[in-house]
């Protein structure tokens, strides 16, 4: 029976075609009645829908019914394609054993294709390459053809033409999943090895995984626990993933499916964790689990203080649905109790921002992002830094270093003088350029990460007119000339609007944030002072001026003496009011830093 299984997933750069693959392959199996299909059907999260992107990884069962009469049962598990969710493309992998690599006829092979493509390689996937959108005018087939075969060294015959939309080459795809990708290996007598590659959270039956089964066999109200973290649980329910949840008991060697644990506190659960049978347990877990390590950190606050707790508990949810989320508690003094919080990057900041905001009702206030640096002190010692008040005094810094990145741009040669200025404005280092096609080159960059975090690729998708695409991965920590600008209104710091800056940019990064300020800060009855600072240094100075009431109004006519004592009066009070009166800070005046440039 095992040996009619299909595990594979779909692996694509951003936007294409990747979720109408899927929606074409649930039509084809007929898994869904047709009345019930919508665009991007395994895209469920609203976010999806309006973004037209895929977030989270979606597994699905289809069966089908092969033109040799044979019926096999597909596992597909559909991949996210921005570089930001990459974690979630190796969980997915994790659990194949092939994968369609799908190329938009019109964009070609893109910095996102080639990094799941080695990922998936180096999982030993069996790679099917299917070339989308061949319907469009301006799909350029033999061209995309050469990149792939350079790309993977196959032959023409095993490239597949199609088209999502129009439904073209559907079936082709479909028989080679079924003739081209190895049947999963079973072995049902060893002890159960279960792999988790993704879980949710369900307010009454507690943590849900989704799972692989590598071997033995998982039955309902099996006594099992999870490697790692060795917390025992009931297979309360055991059954396979169609577009609902469908309950089977049983999950045999080389399924793929789901397993209600009952497990109601989220943080005991590990995504990539093995799940063994306490009566005959593995003596191993399985391998090849790769964890992705946060590369940017902000601050998340509730903006009421006695909403603290909700947010922690909201957290620690989205955690089980979004492993590569992490956080820890954290105090500032000019936005209470809040949580230091790691993402993968700045879309998936912003995508856990909103779903913060959608899916559990809570108004926040975040921080200006950052990445981790090395300080080292006069001392000897080195001390971690991801927020900017953390960060020794001057004096005692012998020198800082900084993550570094290597960036892969793929980008039509037309736009490489743009792309080369824009490098070199953020600090990077060119390594070396290959020529994938006559048209289309392949950048090699190194850059400090801080750099390339907040708008690069916004700015690299401008510059190039939306071709030219980025991939990105950690290679070291390097010494650089780091300086803290701290941000001072009436005197005071704010902890929240510090941030860590290179020398040579810090005056220019100052005073631009500084007049940033002034524009939002709304307008109080006294005057405020915004200072950018180094040390004891004043770098950039802006002023809101105060808001004033015409206090001689009443006066018509009588003795200058007596409008100047109601204006001296004024000056008092204001003077009085200056001591005392605190500056309201809107949530814009922290989000001025990443639009510092517009």
């Amino acid at each position: 029976m095992n040996s009619k299984i299909r595990n594979f997933c779909i692996i694509a750069h951003i936007d294409h075609g990747k979720s109408t693959l899927a929606d074409r392959l649930i039509e084809e199996t007929h898994t869904i009645a047709k009345r019930n299909m919508i665009k991007q059907v395994l895209d469920d999260m609203d976010l999806e829908q309006e973004r037209g992107i895929t977030i989270k990884l979606h597994a699905i069962q289809l069966k089908y019914k092969a033109k040799n009469n044979e019926l096999y049962t597909l596992n597909l598990i559909d991949t996210p394609g921005h570089v930001d969710f990459s974690y979630e493309v190796s969980r997915s992998l994790a659990a194949c054993e092939g994968a369609l690599l799908v190329v938009d006829a019109s964009q070609g092979i893109e910095a996102q294709t080639v990094s799941n493509l080695y990922l998936a390689i180096d999982a030993n996937l069996t790679i099917i390459p299917v070339i989308n959108k061949v319907d469009l005018p301006s799909a350029n087939v033999e061209n995309v053809k050469s990149q792939i075969i350079e790309l993977l060294g196959c032959n023409d015959d095993e490239i597949i033409l199609a088209s999502a939309k129009a439904n073209i080459g559907t079936e082709d795809i479909l028989e080679s999943i079924v003739h081209r990708i190895p049947a999963p290996k079973i072995n049902e007598n060893a002890p159960l090895r279960a792999l988790v590659f993704d879980s949710t959270f369900d307010a009454y039956r507690g943590i849900i995984v989704y799972l692989r089964v590598v071997d033995g066999i998982l039955k309902k109200g099996d006594r099992v626990k999870f490697f790692a973290t060795e917390i025992p649980s009931d297979a309360e329910e055991v059954g396979t993933l169609r577009m609902n949840r469908v309950e089977s008991g049983v999950l045999h060697s080389g399924d793929v499916g789901y397993m209600v644990t009952g497990i109601k506190t989220a943080s005991e659960l590990l995504v990539g964790d093995t799940i063994v049978n306490t009566a005959n347990p593995a003596r191993e877990p399985l391998g090849g689990y790769k964890k992705i390590k946060p590369m940017v950190f902000s601050g998340i606050y509730p903006s009421s203080s006695d909403d603290f707790e909700d947010l922690r508990e909201s957290l620690i949810k989205l955690k089980t649905n979004d492993a590569s989320l992490i956080f820890e508690p954290e105090t500032s003094s000019a936005l209470g109790f809040g949580f230091r919080c790691g993402f993968l990057g700045l879309l998936h900041m912003e995508i856990t921002q909103e779903r913060l905001d959608r899916e559990y009702n809570q108004t926040i206030i975040t921080t200006v992002p950052n990445v981790e640096y090395q300080v080292y002190r006069t001392d000897g010692e080195m001390v971690l830094v991801d927020n900017p008040s953390q960060m020794p005094p001057v004096g005692n810094i012998d020198h800082v270093k900084e993550p570094y990145i290597r960036a892969q741009i793929l980008t039509p040669s037309d736009y490489m003088g743009n792309i080369m200025k824009l490098a070199n404005d953020r600090r990077g280092v060119f390594v070396s350029t290959n020529y994938l096609s006559p048209t289309k080159a392949d950048l090699i960059f190194e850059f400090p990460l801080s750099e390339i975090i907040f708008d690069f690729h916004d700015k690299l998708k401008s510059i190039s007119k939306g071709y030219a695409s980025l991939d990105y991965e950690f290679i070291e920590y390097r010494q650089s000339d780091l300086v803290k600008l701290d941000i001072l209104l009436n005197n005071e710091p704010v902890d929240a609007l510090s941030s860590i800056v290179h020398r040579t940019k810090s005056y220019e990064y100052g005073r631009k944030l500084c007049h940033k300020l002034k524009e939002l800060i709304p307008r109080q009855m006294f005057e405020i002072v915004i200072q950018g600072a180094i040390g004891a240094k004043i770098i950039s100075r802006e002023t809101v001026k105060a808001l004033r009431k015409n206090v001689i109004a009443k006066c018509y006519g009588g003795d200058i003496s007596r409008k100047r004592k109601l204006l001296e009066k004024q000056k008092e009070g204001k003077k009085r009011m200056k001591q005392v009166g605190a500056v309201q800070l809107p949530q814009e005046a922290f989000l001025a830093v990443l639009a510092i440039d517009e």
